[in-house]
Order: structure tokens, then C-alpha cells, then sequence
């Protein structure tokens, strides 16, 4: 396997983090700048990656400034995870595994601001978001067939959390 050497976004769109599909054969960039996600076409052999698509991850009709933060495939690689930080959101797609694209299945608030990280729970049942302005990580319980989020009611005060991981 050759590792990509680069590949072409958007002018401005900001890659901020990226991942991999199981299978390797595509690539999901979260672009921090213009708030779109980036589905990449992943050639091994050759080390290319190209574009196939791009998302906004904003609800239509959002108006102000927002900047991604976070990217993550849910564990059976139905489903992707973005955060939205200024519109405060998960975006949620689902993803099309033969072909690689993304469809819009909706967005959950992180009941909070900045959400700059997040993470599934290794169960898949939950995710649990950092709101680094609101000093809260918010748990949302993770559907496993629509992969939409819903409240919990349950979060905790942490002082300006950044980072969530399950070990």
C-alpha cells in the first residue's frame, strides 16, 4: 500500500481530519473552513485519492459562522459523524458502502457550544460530545438503524473539554 501523497479539495475548504473506510477504498475528510465533509475515492496501489463528493454539514438554512471540528464511521461503517462547532450539531450521514457516498440523515444538538471532539462508545450505543464552551460532555444514545442521535439527559461538567476517547 502506497500512502497518498495529496489530493484535491476545494479551494478554502480547511481539511481539518479525516478516516478511513474499512475496506480502505474511501476516504472521509471534515473540512473545518466551509463546513463540508469530502468523500474520497482511495486507489492503494497508486496512492490517489480522489474526490467524489462533498456535503455542507449545516441544516439548510443555518445562517452564521460555524467551523467543523470532528469526523467518525460508526463500527458497522453505516453510518458517518460530523461536528459542527457555532451551530453546535452533529451532522449524521449515511453512507453507502459500495459506493462510498454520503446521504444526509439529519442533525442532534450537542446541547452545548464548541463541540470541538466526540466518540462513539465501543458499543455503538452512545455519543458522547466535548463542549469546550459550555464545559459539558453531553451523552446522546446512537440508534443503530437510522444512526440518528437522541437526548439523554445525561452530561457532566468538565472545564473546557477537547478530547473524548474510550480506552
Amino acid at each position: 500500500m502506497r500512502l497518498p501523497r495529496r489530493a484535491a479539495l476545494a479551494a478554502g475548504a480547511g481539511p481539518r481530519h479525516l478516516v478511513f473506510s474499512a475496506d480502505l477504498r474511501y476516504v472521509y475528510a471534515v473540512n473545518e473552513l466551509d463546513s463540508t465533509v469530502t468523500v474520497l475515492s482511495y486507489d492503494a496501489a497508486a496512492g490517489r485519492m480522489t474526490a467524489v463528493q462533498s456535503l455542507s454539514t449545516l441544516p439548510a438554512g443555518f445562517s452564521g459562522e460555524s467551523t467543523c471540528a470532528d469526523i467518525h464511521l460508526s463500527g458497522d461503517g453505516r453510518f458517518l459523524y460530523a461536528s459542527n462547532r457555532g451551530d453546535d450539531s452533529i451532522a449524521v450521514y449515511a453512507v453507502d458502502r459500495q459506493r462510498g457516498t454520503l446521504t444526509v440523515a439529519g442533525w442532534a444538538s450537542t446541547q452545548g457550544r464548541t463541540p470541538r471532539n466526540f466518540a462513539l462508545s465501543p458499543d455503538g450505543g452512545f455519543l458522547l460530545a466535548a463542549n469546550q464552551d459550555a464545559s459539558t460532555l453531553v451523552v446522546l444514545r446512537r440508534s443503530a438503524e437510522t444512526g440518528l442521535l437522541e437526548e439523554t439527559g445525561i452530561a457532566a461538567a468538565i472545564s473546557r473539554p477537547v478530547c473524548v476517547k474510550f480506552v
